[in-house]
């Protein structure tokens, strides 16, 4: 075999090998824990593998992958460069992804459709790579969801009361009506009568009512959420580069500039 053909073969043989790796692993929980869902391929939905609207981590390696909130790649969508992606809050597609495919390595893609740089990528430099520093504009330690404290406690609560006390209307009726008869003679007595009927009724529709409302006590669940106790997981850090903004996922809180490459994206 020629060193031509063992070189083409070499090289292929290599592409071979990075394509196959290319791949990203979604995780239950933030940090990489719980159960996990890896693949190489496009996933249109991920209602068939039993892992939609749950990733709440990501781990890509050798491509870029496009994830969607929605199946068949619609609803919002974000471009994940090769990195370890700690927690999907940032982003806001914590628990929604249902869909993933690769992007093509030649693929030209808008600078907002990507999701913050991922804590773990290779930020060293290149060589002959000019550096500058970017100016910070905003720092977010990210700690993970809040917690949630809960107690009971014993409360008066007022209850409405609209409809009408029909036993209380009925009784206020008869009572009304026999006091109304001992009102006047002839025609007078029958129209008291039933004054007396009428205002009896009234009275006792009302009966049990205390404007509208009656008070009762009963226990009642009330609950705060507080932030967590936990160290932070990571820094979401914003820096403006050339009148462009940037964002990035940090290993420990940064200063006031961070050091860039010519086309913004961060370097050590």
């Amino acid at each position: 075999m020629n060193n031509l053909l063992r070189n083409v073969l070499t090289v292929a043989g290599m592409a071979i090998a990075t394509q196959a790796v290319a791949q990203v692993t979604f995780y239950e929980r933030e940090g990489f824990s719980g159960e996990s869902f890896t693949t190489e391929k496009r996933i249109s939905n991920f209602e068939r593998y039993g892992f939609n609207d749950r990733a709440s981590s990501v781990v890509v390696i050798g491509n870029r992958w496009e994830v969607c909130e929605d199946a068949r790649f619609s609803g919002r969508c974000v471009v994940l460069r090769e990195g370890n992606y700690p927690s999907l809050n940032a982003m806001g597609l914590n628990n929604r992804i249902s869909s993933v495919r690769t992007v093509s390595r030649d693929a030209n893609i808008d600078s907002n459709r990507y999701a913050p740089t991922p804590v773990d990528n290779n930020y060293h430099r290149r060589s002959n790579e000019r550096l500058y520093e970017a100016d910070v504009t905003s720092v977010r330690a990210v700690v993970g969801p809040p917690e949630q404290r809960c107690w009971v406690e014993r409360e008066q609560v007022a209850e409405e009361r609209s409809k009408a006390n029909v036993p209380g209307a009925i009784a206020g009726a008869l009572i009304g009506g026999i006091l109304g008869h001992q009102v006047g003679g002839g025609r007078g007595k029958d129209v008291a009568t039933v004054g007396g009927a009428v205002a009896g009724a009234a009275v006792g529709a009302n009966v049990g009512r205390t404007n509208g409302q009656a008070a009762t006590t009963r226990d009642v669940q009330h609950c705060n959420s507080v932030p967590s106790q936990a160290k932070p997981e990571f820094w979401d850090v914003t820096y403006n580069f050339r009148g462009q903004e940037h964002r990035i996922q940090m290993t420990a809180p940064p200063g006031p500039t961070v050091t860039v490459n010519d086309q913004g994206e961060p370097r050590e």
